[in-house]
């Protein structure tokens, strides 16, 4: 097993301690078995020899002191520096991890998640809610003749145009409600917890609210209506049957002479 650097110091002082205290303890039993015996004549020898061991103790004890100060701080001082610099390194990467996955979940011109966050969300939701038999409601709305808009007056009125309806959503719908654009100008919200005949007056009241936004940008004022396809989960279907089924509504609509909703 291979030691770290401080790790082998750490022995290095260990080892100086400990011998130093042997001898300390041999210069005690020293001292209390010739202690009467230290100042009769011809008995020098034995407190030269008892003074040669507390001076080897004192040097140990020195050596300790310097490689602790001198060797073990710094090393444990390097060993501190350099594991906060990694926890601030950790802790930046981390927060850049989240920032790029909410980046990965969030559509960058309104705001709103995106599609990848909305399929997983509805798969979650189909099976949270399956297993407690409460309802789930899918809205999906397509913008009526976007593509006129954008050819008219320019991408950039397009844009604004988007962004107002992802304003419009995000205030009339509940915080556990889930709103993404799923791309273009189509828009879908997961509302969990409500039948049929109030997720007809929501998707009602949120149509009526997009075609009473007024969409301006410098002398250009606009309004936009918005087509809606409505479905309930039926409890057994797939994410994909039940997305699919709400998107047969939403061309229903469209057919039907579009800025209204079919269920």
């Amino acid at each position: 097993m291979r030691f770290h650097q401080s790790e082998s110091a750490f022995f290095v002082l260990i080892t100086v301690i400990l011998l130093a205290g042997m001898v300390t303890v041999h210069a005690y039993g020293v001292l209390s078995g010739a202690g009467p015996m230290l100042y009769e004549p011809g008995r020098i020898e034995n407190a030269e020899y008892l003074a040669r061991l507390l001076f080897a103790t004192g040097v140990l004890l020195a050596t300790a002191l310097f490689f602790g100060v001198l060797f073990i701080y710094p090393q444990i001082r390097s060993q501190v520096k350099e594991e906060g610099k990694l926890r601030a390194m950790t802790a930046k990467l981390s927060a850049r991890s989240e920032t790029l996955e909410q980046a990965a979940l969030t559509d960058a011109l309104t705001g709103m998640h995106n599609r990848r966050y909305f399929d997983e969300a509805l798969k979650e939701y189909l099976e949270a809610f399956g297993q407690i038999g409460k309802p789930v409601g899918l809205m999906i709305l397509d913008l009526d003749h976007f593509k006129l808009v954008n050819d008219t007056h320019g991408h950039d009125i397009g844009d604004e145009a988007l962004r107002s309806v992802a304003g419009c959503l995000r205030g009339l719908t509940r915080y556990h409600d889930v709103v993404a654009r799923l791309g273009g100008e189509e828009f879908a919200v997961l509302v969990p917890n409500m039948e049929s005949e109030g997720l007809v007056r929501f998707a009602e009241r949120i149509r009526k609210a997009i075609a009473a936004t007024a969409v301006a940008s410098g002398n250009i004022r606009l309004k936009v209506t918005a087509s809606v396809g409505l479905a309930v989960w039926d409890g057994k279907e797939s994410a994909e049957d039940f997305f699919r089924r709400a998107d047969q509504q939403l061309y229903q609509a469209k057919r039907q002479g579009r800025n209204r909703v079919c269920a």
